[in-house]
């Protein structure tokens, strides 16, 4: 019986590898002025930042029970095995909606095989999993081997991030106000990480160009292997950093490989303009 892999638009790969590989996506809802799009289908990023840049709010919510139903009793009524790998559950509730749909499912197909995965991770370093998910399942690995590394693939995944303006992440709870002042006052730019699935800030540093270094010295601290990975890097549409950062990544550690997209609109519209991140597996 074939895998169908399922994921949701928090993931943020590049439609190349979605379309290569066949992963079915789940598009989150992006809302502006109370009208509903679909991340990645009938919003993209580029519109999203550009509005966000003249003043215009976006909000999100998370995928219903129903959406996933749908997709589930798809694949099942085509006698596929369903894998649904996940956006964090500390930082959406989406995941817990795959897990509703899937009893659900269960109750009038109960010979279906539903897997859900809580990756505990967030837009590309989400994507990396979902990605080497993927691959296993084109190499033809078994389904218990896919399920059991991608987890430990989640679980050593590191997200090293920044953002240019720390306005918006004030909007979705992640800082104070007043830090959010100050911050801009002092062009300081915070550094952040995921752990357990949410977001943590863990340290500041003035100037853009200081903020490179350090995610560098981090990447350093905490990766193992590096030449060999496939490093991640994401951007609010700031792909110039995005490739200062990997060129710089490049000279230090020798990585050749890279995939590098936009942030997505439904990560984006918390993060804003000007975001740049870094994901590796620390093993």
């Amino acid at each position: 019986m074939s895998i169908q892999l399922i994921t949701d638009s928090n993931c943020d790969l590049p439609k190349e590898i979605i379309q290569k590989y066949n992963i079915e996506v789940l598009p989150q809802l992006v809302y502006l002025d109370e009208v509903e799009y679909l991340d990645g289908v009938t919003l993209e990023a580029k519109k999203l930042f550009d509005d966000m840049r003249a003043g215009k709010v976006y909000k999100t919510s998370q995928l219903s029970p129903n959406m996933f139903v749908e997709v589930f009793t798809k694949y099942v009524k085509e006698g596929q095995d369903c894998m649904y790998v996940g956006f964090s559950s500390n930082l959406s509730g989406t995941y817990q909606a795959s897990e509703i749909a899937k009893e659900e499912v269960l109750e009038d197909y109960p010979d279906a095989m539903i897997t859900t995965i809580d990756t505990k991770c967030a837009s590309m370093g989400f994507g990396l999993v979902v990605y080497q998910t993927a691959l296993m399942i084109e190499e033809g690995l078994s389904k218990e081997a896919i399920i059991n590394k991608t987890k430990e693939n989640a679980e050593h995944m590191e997200h090293i991030f920044t953002v240019d303006n720390l306005e918006y992440l004030y909007r979705g709870g992640r800082v104070s106000r007043t830090s959010a002042f100050v911050g801009g006052l002092l062009n300081i730019k915070p550094i952040l990480n995921v752990e357990d699935g949410k977001l943590i800030p863990i340290e500041k540093v003035r100037g853009r160009s200081k903020v490179f270094k350090r995610m560098l010295e981090i990447m350093k601290e905490r990766g193992s292997n590096l030449k060999n990975q496939t490093i991640g890097i994401s951007h609010g549409d700031d792909l110039e950093a995005a490739n200062k950062l990997k060129d710089m990544i490049k000279e230090e550690f020798g990585c050749e490989a890279f995939i590098i997209n936009n942030i997505g609109c439904s990560v984006g519209a918390h993060s804003g303009p000007g975001t740049l991140a870094l994901y590796f597996s620390n093993q």
